[in-house]
Order: structure tokens, then C-alpha cells, then sequence
């Protein structure tokens, strides 16, 4: 695999924000010409209303089936959950295969791997303690944890919009060497620091962007340290519980996933090939901690998609103001989030497993898709690919082109980064 890393694979639309340099904070006033939110204030007040709870119209939700089915001929996925909630209703369905091996077809409701979307549940809980007075965002790492090159001049917030110049663990090659040799391996927290450290910095704080998994482990350390109480029960005090998110959780140091769940296939690890790729269902996901490692399904991933651009239930209105303009301009990362064209979220892939996540803050509506697969598929130049694979077509991995194809369906596009 090119790099033998995840990034290529986690989060493609992420490469939007390419080199630029983030700016953090609030920007005063509501709508901005350029923003890729351009009126927070509108945005925040769909909290005061509540989606319909009727289906959608029999003519879009045929777009909308249509649209999957012709993503997933390209995709390379056994199976795909996706669901849309608008202010005129809901959708949902499942198309292909939980379970190639018995024929066992995909189902609403199965529990998978979200992978990276676990930052934005991190960044929404730093910014809940920052609300509380409990931290600034502004706060120096070296704060809360010592000898971190840097630490003294990186901040909460530069960790958050991934800016800070830490080198992502997942691409140390003394991490590579041991997860794909041996994916049943856990690692700490501190020890995924300690392959990150050798090769930091790699740029001045804030200089410029670069997507890493140390920057969210290193806040899920903070998390820790300023509540007192483990990751999994700060996470359920205060996202699951107000949002009553029943079927999300955190697996910590557990292979198991709560039944029903697909089986999830990848080309990463040393023993897959594009003719025969590994099932890593069970593959232990404490590698990702508090940058990937929740598990949850459809219907709490509506539910959090909307309180995630909204804000309900988990920020207040300034909080959530600073967390919607605090994207580079016209789209990038901010506070443990990213936006492209009004559409705010997050992707996320594990091996086996590729998540999305978003909300359109222009219409009041909440897309999700679920892919039992993180392989890619279209033009991917040296990355692997399946036999079979279709040529002609940006490189995507699953759940990101079947959601690119409900965007489309719904008439607000998301526009796709080509693969770095």
C-alpha cells in the first residue's frame, strides 16, 4: 500500500485543506461572503425545530436508491448502509452483502467501525470542557503532558485543527511494522506517542495542516486528565447520554462488536492481496483510541450528524458559532471537523470498515453511509486495488463515493479532493 499509512485512506475529502495555514477562533457577524459556513447563526437556529418524521417522497427517495446502487457498482464494498434526514423527512436502506462468506445481506441498524469520526465526538467534548471553563483551547499541550517537542508553543487548539506539527503515529513506520504483522496487538495511549515523538516536529506550530492521528490521542489524553474519569465515560456523560445515542460505544481494548454487525474487508495488513483481501472484523481497535476507535450505527449517527452541525444538545450557541467559523476559507479542518461547501463533518475508516458522516448546513439535512470495506477503488495510482477495478473515476473509498452520489441526488454536491 502506497506509504504503507492510513492517511491516503482516512478522510480523502480532508486534502482540501491542502497547505493552508488554519486560523482558529470565532469570526464576529453571521453570514460571510466566502465561508464554508456562510450564516452560522441560521444554521444553529434549526435547533428550534425538528425533522419531519414521515418518509421521504416516493420520487426522492427512488433518486436517492438509484444513487446508491449505481455509487456501489463502483465501489469496492460488499455491502452499504446510508440514511438521509431532512426537514421533510427520513430515508434509509441497505443494499449488498453483510457477509459475502453466507450470503447474508446488509440491514439497517448493524453496528460497524466509524474510524476517524470519533475526532469530532474528541473535539466536541474538548470544546464542552472549554464551554465549562475547565480548559482554553489556547492552553499550551505541555500544560498536561510533558516532553512533547513543541509542547510548550503547540495548543489545544492547533491540535484540534490538526496544525500542531506532530507526526502522526500511523505513519511511523515502527507502529506499521507491528499493527499489520500483528492487528490483535493494543497499544496504550502513551505508547502511540512514543512512536510519533522520534519524528516531531515536522513544522512550526500553525504553519501550515497536516492530518494526525497524535494530535486527537494527545486531547483524549487532556479529556483524561481535566474530568478525571476514563475517555469511555466522559464520552457517555456528555454525547451518548443527552443525545440518547443507545447503540454507539467504545470498545476500548475489546474486539467484539454489539450484534448485528457486518463482516469488514481491507487490502491493508501484510497478509491481504487484491485477490484475497483479509477480514478484519475483529482486528483490535484500541490502536485508534480517542482518533478512531467508537463503534455505532445508522440511527444514532442521524441523530449525532445533526447535533454535530447544529450544535442541540451539545454545545451552546457561542461554542457552537466558534466550532462552525472555524474553518480556513472555503473549506478545510477546524475544531476536530472539517467543511467543504456547507456540507460540515467527518469521514472515517478503520481497516474493514469506512464511515461518513455529514451535514448540510444550507438545508437542514443529515447524510450518513456505512461501507463494510475500506478499499478503494477508481484511479488510485500505486495504491492496490481489486480485480475488476473500474477505471476513469477519481479514487474514493467506499462510503465517500456513495455519499458523494447522494449529495448529487439531493442537489447539493460535495465535492470530492483527488487522491494525494
Amino acid at each position: 500500500m502506497t506509504e504503507r499509512g492510513f492517511e491516503v485512506r482516512m478522510g480523502r475529502w480532508m486534502a482540501l485543506a491542502g497547505t493552508a495555514v488554519l486560523v482558529g477562533g470565532a469570526l464576529a457577524g453571521t453570514a460571510r461572503a466566502g465561508a464554508c459556513v456562510a450564516d452560522p447563526v441560521a444554521v444553529i437556529a434549526a435547533r428550534q425545530t425538528q425533522p419531519s418524521s414521515a418518509p421521504l417522497p416516493a420520487e426522492l427517495a427512488e433518486k436517492l436508491d438509484a444513487a446508491v446502487r449505481g455509487a456501489l457498482g463502483q465501489a469496492a464494498a460488499p455491502g452499504i448502509i446510508a440514511g438521509v434526514i431532512t426537514p421533510e423527512g427520513h430515508w434509509s436502506g441497505a443494499w449488498g452483502l453483510a457477509d459475502p462468506a453466507t450470503g447474508a445481506p446488509m440491514q439497517v441498524g448493524m453496528h460497524s467501525r466509524i474510524g476517524s469520526v470519533t475526532k469530532t465526538f474528541t473535539g466536541t467534548a474538548l470544546m464542552q470542557l472549554a464551554e465549562a471553563g475547565k480548559l482554553s483551547l489556547d492552553d499550551p499541550i505541555g500544560q498536561y503532558v510533558p516532553d512533547l517537542p513543541n509542547g510548550d508553543r503547540i495548543t489545544l487548539r492547533q491540535l484540534a485543527n490538526m496544525t500542531s506539527g506532530l507526526l502522526s503515529y500511523t505513519r511511523a513506520e515502527a507502529f506499521l511494522d507491528i499493527f499489520f504483522e500483528r492487528p490483535e496487538t493494543v497499544f496504550t495511549p502513551e505508547e502511540l506517542l512514543a512512536f510519533a515523538i522520534p519524528g516531531s516536529p515536522i513544522f512550526e506550530p500553525g504553519e501550515r495542516f497536516d492530518y494526525s492521528n497524535t494530535n486527537t490521542v494527545l486531547l483524549g489524553m487532556v479529556i483524561e486528565q481535566v474530568t478525571g474519569e476514563p475517555i469511555a465515560t466522559v464520552f457517555d456523560r456528555l454525547i451518548f447520554a443527552p443525545l440518547g445515542l443507545r447503540n454507539t460505544s467504545w470498545p476500548g481494548a475489546s474486539t467484539d462488536l454489539p450484534v448485528p454487525f457486518p463482516q469488514g474487508f481491507t487490502l491493508q495488513g501484510n497478509a491481504a492481496t487484491p485477490e484475497a483481501p483479509s477480514n478484519a472484523t475483529h482486528w483490535n481497535p484500541a490502536w485508534g483510541w480517542t482518533a478512531g476507535e467508537m463503534i455505532s450505527n445508522l440511527g444514532d449517527l442521524l441523530i449525532y450528524g445533526r447535533a454535530l452541525g447544529t450544535g442541540e444538545g451539545l454545545l451552546g450557541e457561542a461554542a457552537q458559532i466558534e466550532r462552525l467559523t472555524s474553518f480556513p476559507e472555503p473549506a478545510g479542518y477546524g475544531l476536530g471537523i472539517g467543511c467543504s461547501g456547507g456540507w460540515i463533518g467527518h469521514t472515517g475508516e478503520l481497516p474493514g470498515y469506512n464511515t461518513t458522516v455529514f451535514y448540510d448546513t444550507t438545508a437542514d439535512t443529515t447524510v450518513v453511509v456505512q461501507a463494510n470495506s475500506d478499499i478503494p477503488s477508481g484511479d488510485c495510482g500505486e495504491e492496490e486495488v481489486l480485480p475488476g477495478n473500474p477505471s476513469g473515476i477519481a479514487c474514493s473509498s467506499p462510503a465517500s463515493r456513495v455519499f458523494a452520489a447522494i449529495s448529487l441526488a439531493l442537489g447539493h454536491p460535495f465535492a470530492m479532493a483527488p487522491a494525494q
